[in-house]
């Protein structure tokens, strides 16, 4: 992300549509997507992006998203516009997901991680291999987005949802981790 003050505008498509996924507005939504790619994001960063909103705000509301994407690339087809396809991700390849995960979070995070486990993935194990194997593997290994895109993504849903400022918290500095500034 450039190191400005401001959001450029494949970034605000990006809090937008992230924003609007995790509210479940999907009228608002639909607009957006159109803006988004009106302002430059590909067919397959958005895609992206909605497939990992599933992590913050669940299946139904990522499905609906794709659901309206969906409706929108249709419709903007019948009305003559090609919209740019971007690049398609290439299969992760990983060996040790576990271990690719826990690279990639701290990577994200700054902080390498060491000791037994505690709080909530001490408690249930289960959660700290869903998350390393899964989200910040298979997810966030993926090349389409960044992984300060991916951030913002995150940061902009958890920012919309209520009951998770933890969360969000750690990912602002995540964020940050990334290059994105205080402004942004």
């Amino acid at each position: 992300m450039e190191n400005k003050q401001e959001l450029n505008d494949r970034q605000r498509g990006l809090v937008a549509i992230s924003s609007l996924t995790a509210k479940g507005d999907i009228s608002g939504l639909k607009t957006y997507l159109n803006k988004a790619l009106d302002g430059g994001l590909t067919i397959s960063e958005i895609k992206e992006g909605l497939v990992q909103l599933y992590a913050y705000c669940g299946f139904p509301r990522s499905l609906n998203a794709i659901n309206t994407f969906m409706d929108v690339l249709s419709e903007r087809k019948d009305k003559g516009v090609n919209d740019e396809p971007g690049r398609e991700a290439s299969p992760v390849e990983v060996g040790d997901k576990y271990e690719t995960g826990k690279i990639n979070l701290q990577t994200l995070t700054g902080i390498e991680e060491t000791g037994p486990k505690k709080g909530a993935i001490g408690f249930a194990p289960l959660i700290d291999l869903f998350l390393k194997e899964h989200l910040f593997a298979d997810i966030f290994s993926r090349e389409v987005l960044t992984f300060q895109d991916r951030e913002l993504i995150t940061i902009s849903t958890l920012a919309t949802l209520s009951g998770v400022e933890s969360q969000l918290q750690a990912h602002i500095g995540m964020g940050m981790n990334t290059g994105m500034t205080e402004e942004q």
